[in-house]
């Protein structure tokens, strides 16, 4: 049987720069086999995230939050308090090394999750991410969930972010993942719940059923600070 996942949950913002930092070290850890593979769920303060496609013109207002370059694939995002941010620290040297499959399986693992929690998410062809129609027999889609991956030495990190309750108003500084066109919502705004101990709990058996994985709860310590 393969070793189980280390599932760690941090309460309260997590520094952005601190959460890259420690992500590095694990993913070098897991490369070397010196540590398990990890899925970190967490929230930062708010902030904005630009990843290697990221373009200029895409941030509207420079001065709202903190902007930090990211070597995750994908555009502009936003970060902050009511959404959860998951962070996966997984090994695809064993687990296929197939990138596009792997990006699959993180968008069917938020769309089980959602409809765990009574939402129908949906991907689109060009699209990264998730995304759900809103009003009764409208055609209006909205993004509710990013995905945005890095890859080293065939161990993956950063991961997805899921919109739980957060202030929709805060990506109105940015174009979300260069889609104009497209707004963002919310489980809270789409009426569904908004705690997120709720919500962490899906995801978790979700991930277990989709991955094959047993999964171990682990606190920050326990994680070697990652």
């Amino acid at each position: 049987m393969p070793p189980a996942v280390s599932w760690l949950v941090s309460t309260g913002p997590i520094d952005y720069e601190m959460a890259v930092a420690a992500m590095e070290r694990r993913v070098a850890a897991i490369a070397e086999k010196r540590a398990r593979e990890l899925v970190w769920l967490l929230e930062h303060p708010p902030l904005y995230t630009a990843g290697t496609s990221a373009r200029a013109g895409d941030l509207v207002d420079p001065d709202r939050f903190p902007v930090h370059h990211s070597g995750r694939g994908g555009q502009y995002t936003y970060h902050g308090p009511g959404q959860r941010v998951v962070y996966a620290m997984l090994d695809l040297e064993r687990r296929g090394r197939d990138v596009r499959r792997f990006v699959d399986e993180l968008e069917g693992w938020v769309i089980d999750t959602l409809a765990s929690l009574g939402v129908s998410g949906e991907t689109r062809p060009g699209r990264v991410g998730v995304w759900v129609r809103t009003g009764v027999g409208s055609g209006e889609e909205k993004k509710i969930a990013a995905v945005g991956i890095r890859l080293r030495r065939w161990v993956s990190f950063h991961g997805l972010s899921l919109n739980v309750s957060p202030d929709l108003s805060h990506f109105d500084g940015i174009v979300p993942c260069g889609l104009a066109h497209f707004g963002v919502t919310s489980l809270a705004a789409l009426g569904r719940t908004s705690d997120m101990a709720v919500v962490d709990d899906a995801l978790r058996r979700v991930f277990e059923a989709r991955f094959g994985a047993r999964t171990e709860t682990v606190t920050m310590d326990e994680a070697g600070a990652l």
